[in-house]
């Protein structure tokens, strides 16, 4: 089993790249996002997730530990195989992907390639509790945004987003601000307050 290749690229197509590891060039399907990183004769490190199959066997590279992750993951869900899952990753960043389930926004998932309405909600809905140990650098922020995508989170947290988002920010964006504000704001802070401290987060 491959875990992990170290090379240089040999050449990039247009799933694919091939690496160069000692003379032996290896074939690996990858992401847009990964691909997007490599350039020929530069020396890579992809870690490696290996399928094995009766007739074939087939190497799918990831610039990230935390990408290759997200590819299992999106996998243990009826009716996404390894070609919907690269899609995906190639439209979403990890913590893009974890904040849309967190939010359950079905809106962002579609805009993958090969992903309807129903493939959405079925990631939305059976990923949602695992979203938040996939998340990344984006950890700080998921449990509040689990709430809001819920519909469980506080008035004034609730509050907060809508007038941030009202005011033309993304309800990621407003999300984001809101959480870090939170840290600041001291014990129950009320919304004008989380929205005052927001706007800061946002015009740095």
């Amino acid at each position: 089993m491959i875990g992990k290749l170290k090379g240089t690229v040999d050449e990039i197509g247009e799933d694919h790249v091939l690496v160069d590891v000692h003379g032996v060039c290896y074939l690996a399907f990858c992401s847009g996002r990964t691909l997007s990183k490599l350039n020929a004769g530069e020396a890579v490190t992809l870690f490696i997730e290996t399928y094995v199959r009766e007739d074939q066997l087939k190497l799918f590279g990831f610039a990230s530990a935390l990408e290759r992750e997200w590819f299992r993951l999106l996998q243990s869900v009826q009716g996404v195989g390894s070609k919907v899952s690269l899609a995906i990753l190639s439209t979403l960043t990890p913590s893009d992907l974890a904040n849309a389930i967190a939010l359950q926004d079905k809106t962002a998932i579609s805009r993958a390639p090969g992903v309807g309405p129903k493939v959405a909600v079925r990631i939305l809905t059976e990923l949602k509790n695992k979203a938040p140990a996939f998340a990344g650098e984006a950890m700080g922020t998921i449990g509040l945004k689990q709430e809001l995508g819920e519909g469980v989170a506080s008035a004034p947290v609730a509050d907060a987003v809508s007038a941030l988002s009202n005011l033309g920010y993304s309800r990621d964006q407003a999300a984001n601000a809101v959480a870090a504000a939170l840290k600041t704001a001291g014990e129950n802070p009320d919304s004008a307050k989380l929205i005052r401290l927001g706007l800061k987060e946002l015009a740095r």
